[in-house]
């Protein structure tokens, strides 16, 4: 017979003076899904199954429960919320991980003045195969969205703010007080005595007492024993409606002592399995043999044990602690002639010309390198002409002398395109895609304002409009940059080193020329949107009139930008306002005058008119790419984004 983890007490007529009104009690005061291995485990089902067969108008539920399996916690959340009767759920001491789930099922949540109320993250120990971890995970999160969906239900939480609680890894904790300050319960009951909760524990042995005393009764009709074996009318649990014969009682004991080795056996494995991989850690046998030697240790008990003897002498992860990693000989190596290199061709940063004094590689020529490189390889090159020697370096499988040569270029290049100057930045938002694919971008449509209540109480279903969607592609640009044997064996530094810097610049020049082309199209007013008109059109509401530049028609152009409106129908003013002004570099100076001037500097007779658009911009970006008199006014491109790069 399986450990039963829950108790249902019936109260009597006499008990209660009213056998209709009395409200049944269900008792879960252990691990819920205790004995999962066994071959008839009490389960969800058994529990729905008793549960309905209670027609009572009102059930009490009371809980002192660390928690246990979370698919079972959740059939029993189900099976409450599901029943007729008005359910009232109690923590009488501790209701913890799926333990508290089964408490938020309640029509009524009391928690005792002293109890404890603890949510986490769902669990679990697994071992397998990287797909059958990232199974685990998935099932893991699975549970916690479900377990989210029902404190949220009960709380008025919403389910983002429970989810947080289930993702963190962390156990979360709550007096009777502040559980009911949160909303996970609604009224606070008295506290409930050490002694009391003692017996209530106990009440789950006392069933088994029962249980086994009754099989133990001789096998006749009239007698004590076989009374006792019809339905209990005992306040304190329900007993089976039936005794086994005496004469079955020994094939009982053998079935259960079956029953309890294949169990055992079982769990040995599991322990086993789990501490497999980690069998070499000094002390891991010994501990293995001590949890597979206790019966009371659960697998998921025993993986804490083993997890926590695999983290001995490990610092705290949040504690104080250094973590050094180092170069194996062949990195420290290459990173040395590539600094190197990289100081000899002039390109080098202040930090490595700092530290060349001590490289071993310092003044050596290509040559020198190339042959550096075949010694390392088991070449020989003695005998051999220079053009050989340089092409072995090229061509041996196991030379890294191209590799130095590709390391020294990549760091160059990069290093010239993250110092040259460039303006796209100070206006541009920027994105990534993962392919070279058509990637979409939408702009959505506003909601409508909101509405007062009808007089029926109930809020207007609102409406979900059409957006704008725009596109964005990616294409590949690239050079080639010839190295020649002659070039190595003449030592020409220049010849690629410098080369890889001209192509880190001409990179960034690139990207540069690409927006202000981009954004030069169709006469200056941008490319042709999928609306069919063009980036800057009158039917955006994104053009003013086009006055000279001045404080008064930047003040107009700031009218228009804040008065355009969102898509759709519910349309409302975006209010955006201008933080970058883009003008041709031949007005440059006269926009940053009007952006800092005190006083109008247009005003006629220099009168002492205060400037109306003084510091309006927070940049003024002004470019040769750009012709002409037209401005850009662009709003904060990580609020309101225009282009992309």
């Amino acid at each position: 017979m399986p450990t039963p983890w829950y108790s249902i007490r019936r109260p009597t007529a006499q008990a209660s003076g009213n056998a209709v009104a009395a409200a049944p009690e269900i008792l879960i005061y252990k691990d819920i899904g205790e004995n999962w291995w066994s071959e008839d485990p009490v389960t969800a089902a058994k529990f729905r199954e008793d549960l309905n067969a209670l027609s009572a108008a009102e059930i009490t539920v009371r809980i002192l429960s660390m928690g246990g399996s979370v698919p079972d916690g959740l059939g029993i959340y189900n099976a409450l919320k599901a029943h007729p009767a008005k359910i009232t759920t109690i923590n009488d001491g501790v209701a913890a991980s799926i333990a508290s789930l089964i408490f938020m099922a309640g029509d009524v949540r009391i928690a005792a003045a002293n109890s404890m109320l603890m949510i986490h993250a769902p669990w679990s120990y697994a071992s397998g195969n990287a797909e059958q971890l990232r199974d685990a995970a998935d099932a893991l999160d699975a549970w916690a969205a479900a377990m989210a969906s029902s404190y949220a239900e009960a709380t008025g939480k919403s389910k983002d703010e429970v989810i947080a609680l289930l993702t963190d890894g962390k156990d979360h904790y709550w007096t009777a007080d502040e559980a009911l300050a949160d909303g996970y319960a609604t009224q606070i009951g008295d506290a409930i005595p050490a002694a009391a909760m003692a017996r209530a524990r106990d009440d789950l042995q006392a069933r088994i007492a029962a249980l086994k005393a009754t099989a133990a009764a001789p096998a006749s009709p009239n007698s004590p024993a076989a009374a006792a074996a019809k339905p209990s009318e005992n306040p304190e649990m329900t007993t089976p409606a039936s005794t086994p014969a005496a004469a079955d009682l020994e094939a009982v004991k053998a079935k259960a002592v079956a029953e309890a080795l294949a169990a055992d056996k079982t769990r040995r494995e599991a322990i086993a399995q789990a501490a497999a991989k980690h069998i070499g850690v000094q002390g891991m046998t010994d501990l293995l043999k001590t949890l597979q030697d206790d019966s009371s240790i659960t697998v998921e008990a025993a993986g804490l044990k083993i997890l926590a003897k695999l983290a001995d002498g490990a610092g705290p992860i949040a504690g104080q602690h250094t973590v050094e990693t180092t170069d194996d000989e062949v990195d420290k190596r290459r990173g040395a002639i590539v600094a190197a290199l990289m100081v000899r061709a002039g390109v080098a940063s202040p930090e490595v010309r700092a530290s060349i004094a001590g490289n071993p590689f310092r003044g050596e020529s290509l040559m020198d390198l190339a042959k550096a490189s075949l010694d390392r390889a088991g070449y020989d090159y003695r005998g051999r002409d220079k053009m050989e020697i340089v092409a072995a370096a090229f061509t041996q499988s196991t030379s890294d002398f191209p590799i130095l040569l590709e390391n020294a270029m990549h760091k160059t290049l990069q290093a010239a395109y993250a110092i040259a100057a460039d303006t796209w930045r100070r206006f541009c938002a920027v994105g990534s895609v993962s392919d070279f694919r058509d990637h979409p971008r939408y702009r959505t449509a506003a909601l409508a304002n909101l509405q007062a209540l009808n007089e029926l109480g109930e809020f207007v279903n609102g409406t979900i409009p059409d957006g704008e969607k725009s596109r964005v592609r990616i294409g590949t640009k690239g050079m080639l940059i010839n190295l020649s044997r002659q070039a190595v064996v003449n030592d020409d530094l220049g010849a690629f080193i410098g080369l890889a810097n001209s192509l880190g610049r001409a990179t960034a020049r690139t990207i540069e020329s690409d927006v202000y082309a981009f954004l030069a199209l169709n006469a200056g007013l941008g490319p042709t949107m999928d609306d069919g008109y063009t980036l800057f059109h009158a039917n955006h509401a994104n053009i003013s009139t086009g006055a000279a530049l001045s404080a008064a028609a930047i003040d107009a152009d700031r009218v228009a930008m804040a008065s355009q409106k969102g898509v759709g129908a519910n349309a409302d003013y975006l209010d955006l306002r201008p933080q970058v002004l883009l003008v041709p570099i031949g007005l440059g100076g006269t926009a940053r005058v009007i952006n800092g001037a005190e006083y109008d500097p247009d005003t006629a007779n220099k009168l002492q008119r205060p400037n109306v658009v003084r510091g309006l911009f927070s940049d003024v970006v002004d470019t040769p790419r750009l012709s002409g008199t037209r401005r850009y006014l662009f709003a904060d491109p990580a609020n309101a984004p225009v282009l992309e790069v």
